[in-house]
């Protein structure tokens, strides 16, 4: 059976939908940076996706190709990611969409070296004809976290966010979003298939104790 990462690290992607702090280990990940509107039908962020699957299913096929790579286990794509961030906002404003800076992302396994996913990078170029030149290998140490599951439209949102916020608090952790930690979100349903009110995204906030 294959490899599921949702169910094996429940921990990290099936939280209950109440906040709890956890330590988020250094992970790799495939990545492709952008900036605007996830909505915008023409926009960066909808043009990221397939990028980020098509190196994912690349490397996830390898078992069939000339390249074999060490330590390789049959698995289960993991999840799309995003970082989220926004210019001179701590925090997020789900009102200016507009104004996002994001990161997409989907993780890797660990038997993945840089190699092998420059060697997918190249394959998925070949046999697809396509442009994956602004997909990286992105390597991040996310640390300690509030998180909670949202259940839900993306929209509502800040809700959850006030229930993490209040959270920390009470067990004297503050907000610690800057430019190199950020808002993250785990989708783990399919927005083209689910009712928006069944939707199921993890929201992340990294935190530091209280001075």
């Amino acid at each position: 059976m294959a490899f599921d990462y949702k169910k094996e690290y429940k921990v990290f992607y099936m939280p209950k939908n109440k906040p709890s702090v956890v330590t988020i280990p250094q992970m790799n990940y495939i990545a492709v940076r952008g900036k605007g509107d996830p909505n915008d039908e023409n926009g960066e962020y909808k043009q990221s996706i397939p990028m980020l699957y098509g190196i994912a299913y690349t490397i996830k096929m390898s078992k069939k190709s000339s390249r074999q790579i060490e330590g390789y286990f049959d698995y289960v794509v993991p999840p799309l990611e995003g970082f989220w961030w926004q210019d001179g906002i701590n925090g997020v404003d789900y009102r200016h969409k507009e104004s996002f800076n994001w990161i997409s992302l989907i993780r890797l396994p660990d038997f993945v070296t840089k190699d092998d996913f420059d060697w997918a990078v190249n394959e998925a170029t070949a046999k697809k004809k396509a442009d994956f030149s602004k997909v990286d290998f992105f390597t991040y140490n996310e640390g300690v976290c509030v998180q909670c599951m949202h259940i839900g439209p993306y929209d509502n949102e800040p809700e959850t966010v006030e229930l993490m916020h209040k959270y920390m608090l009470e067990q004297g952790y503050e907000l610690d979003i800057t430019e190199n930690r950020f808002h993250h979100e785990i989708y783990l349903s399919d927005a083209r298939k689910t009712e928006p009110d069944k939707l199921k995204t993890v929201i992340r906030h990294p935190v530091r104790k209280s001075i």
